[in-house]
């Protein structure tokens, strides 16, 4: 190798080279460079021509397999077969498993003496009703459960007939799982929460005791042979609170839950800043009455239900004084705090923005707050009422401004394709990770979808009431306060919580209520209510005194709607309105400043027709008849 290098490096001085030859050599040479050149060029051109019909071919192979409907984008959705001749939503194709009898089982829990009863004592029992498909032996299956109170409820005289127990699947989620889910490999448990159906002990109403129950009911169903260890709850209204409540001290086995219009607390749901609703009065002996048949096991009382009752009247009447704090009644039932600081599971919220029944401030800012612990949270909000998604016939019965302008479009036929990927991933570990996203309607019927919602791109709007028309000083019982902000110049899209900032003056009483509906033209748009004491907002009053000024900082429940241009808003301030109770000073009532310190703000957002966050639904209603508004 050496020799062979020397002589390479020696060869130029040891032969010379006649000038004639050096010519033609370097000629000989530079052709030899281009002709290396352009080879280079022509191989690197083929290889290019290659690599381009290679990838064209890939992309036309995928072009040509067909995406499983379980992972149909939202974008696509509308062009999907589903079959959509019923009133709830069903998948393309139905599972292969049969269902097998039903069981029935109770599961013994350990209570803290704090939860045990004032009355006839005895085993503390969950009863739950179970479901299992007919898979190969040796394959283990999730669970996913409906938990509520009113499994054979009412009759002997209490009130109407026996509703079923729940050893029948139920018309909200059960016989909907059963038929839907249960064929696709997935268990169905459906339980009683305590002193209601055949499980025992008392009926403490959203308390420590019911939340025990329901978790140990979870760690029971995670931990049996035929179970993959992976549990789901799933439900609406108190079915949907019994989720939360699951979550807060969660079993490790409880993996996602499904709170379909559940409330995040018990206060939370009757009082919307110090403004009280006119069944949180009696709410927690209604519930008994309702739940409760006139047997021996019914004579067992709880701890709370001595001071249950009381806690809705010290509220409303005297909360400045310590009413709403004079036991842990409330806190005890604030269930939000507690699932963000334990719960590892994620989180699927399903709420309608004309919800009277819990109303839509339950879902957001929750959304965010879940996000924000590390919880894995989407979220759908319709223009629909306290109904599931893929109800058009309920949706179908709203009235103009509560929901009306939004329908047909309302109705999600797609949600059994929504929760089947949704269930494969947080139950099977099967499919692709479902995103954290919201999908949201506007009250015109428009779906957008957004990373977070507020969205992260939305900009205040801010008028004063010194450049609008106040009619109107007092908001008592008998008037009213009118505020015209003029027209607008421009479409705006309002997506988020206005707020609406007032400078009001309490008169020989020290208290006082407002309940603002905000208007486009004549169209109702939505609400905000706060009671003087809670001029802060939340659920911590603070005293007031008569002939005092005070800045109350209030916040419409979420709205997301599209005011045309050439609108004129309006807000109509009275003492009270719809399901709430007049404030204890509705007589004599506010004085309402019009100076700039008194402020409607405006969450708005911009989106152009060809913004890829606006998505088409399924078009059921192409395929049956409308239901009439």
């Amino acid at each position: 190798m050496s020799e062979r290098v020397l002589e390479a490096e020696l060869l130029p001085e040891m032969v010379p080279i006649p000038s004639e030859f050096k010519e033609g050599l370097h000629q000989s040479r530079r052709r030899m460079q281009l002709g290396i050149g352009v080879g280079a060029v022509f191989a690197l051109f083929v290889f290019a021509m290659l690599i381009s019909t290679t990838v064209q071919t890939f992309n036309e192979v995928r072009a040509t397999e067909e995406v499983p409907w379980w992972s149909t984008p939202l974008s696509e959705r509308a062009n999907m077969d589903l079959p959509m001749d019923t009133l709830r939503a069903q998948l393309p194709e139905n599972g292969t498993y049969d269902v097998l009898p039903f069981t029935e089982h109770f599961i013994e829990v350990d209570l803290p003496a704090s939860e045990d009863d004032l009355g006839t004592p005895g085993d503390d029992l969950m009863h739950v009703a179970l479901w299992l498909p007919d898979v190969p032996e040796g394959t283990t299956v999730p669970v996913i459960m409906t938990i509520h109170p009113y499994y054979d409820f009412g009759g002997e005289g209490i009130v109407g007939d026996d509703s079923a127990p729940n050893t029948v699947p139920d018309g909200g989620v059960g016989k909907w799982v059963y038929d839907t889910f249960v064929p696709h490999g997935y268990a169905l448990a459906q339980a009683s929460t305590f002193g209601t159906g055949k499980s025992t002990h008392c009926q403490d109403v959203k308390g420590l005791g019911e939340q025990i129950g329901i978790q140990a009911v979870v760690q029971w169903l995670g931990e049996q042979n035929w179970s993959n260890g992976n549990v789901g709850l799933m439900g609406k209204s108190y079915a949907g609170t019994t989720n939360w409540e699951a979550a807060q001290n969660p079993s490790e086995h409880l993996k996602t839950i499904v709170p379909i219009s559940g409330s995040i607390g018990v206060q939370e749901m009757f009082y919307r800043n110090g403004s009280s609703e006119s069944r949180a009065m009696l709410y927690d002996a209604l519930y008994e009455g309702a739940t409760a048949d006139a047997g021996y096991d019914d004579m067992r009382m709880c701890q709370d239900d001595a001071v249950g009752p009381l806690n809705p009247f010290t509220t409303w009447a005297g909360a400045d004084f310590g009413g709403a704090d004079w036991n842990d009644y409330w806190d005890e039932r604030r269930h939000l705090p507690d699932v963000l600081e334990n719960y590892n599971g994620s989180v699927y919220l399903v709420w309608g923005l004309q919800d009277w029944n819990v109303d839509p401030y339950h879902a957001f800012p929750t959304y965010q707050m879940l996000k924000d612990a590390g919880i894995h949270t989407r979220a759908i909000a319709g223009q629909w009422a306290h109904n599931y998604p893929d109800q058009p016939d309920r949706h179908g019965e709203l009235g103009s401004g509560y929901g009306a302008e939004a329908y047909p479009n309302t109705s999600r036929m797609d949600w059994a394709v929504e929760l089947y990927a949704w269930f494969e991933w947080f139950l099977k570990g099967q499919g692709e990770e479902p995103e954290p996203h919201v999908q949201i309607q506007t009250q015109d019927g428009r779906w957008h979808v957004e990373d977070t919602w507020p969205p992260e791109d939305m900009t205040w709007w801010s008028k004063g009431f010194d450049e609008a028309a106040v009619n109107g000083r007092l908001v008592t019982a008998t008037q009213s306060v009118s505020v015209d902000f003029g027209m607008l110049n421009d479409t705006i899209h309002i997506s988020g919580m206005p707020t609406l900032h007032i400078t009001a003056t309490t008169r020989t009483c020290q208290g006082g209520q407002i309940f603002a509906t905000m208007y486009a033209d004549d169209l109702r748009l939505g609400h905000a209510t706060m009671d003087i004491r809670y001029r802060d907002g939340g659920m911590e009053a603070k005293a007031t005194a008569p002939l005092s000024t005070y800045l109350m900082l209030m916040e419409f429940n979420p709205l997301d709607t599209v005011v045309p241009a050439g609108s004129t808003l309006r807000i109509v301030l009275t003492e009270d309105g719809m399901d709430y109770l007049p404030s204890p000073c509705a007589a004599i009532g506010l004085r309402i400043a019009d100076n700039a310190d008194s402020v409607l703000s405006l969450p708005l957002i911009e989106r152009t027709e060809d913004d890829e966050r606006w998505f088409d639904v399924p078009r059921w209603w192409e395929q049956q008849e409308i239901p009439e508004v």
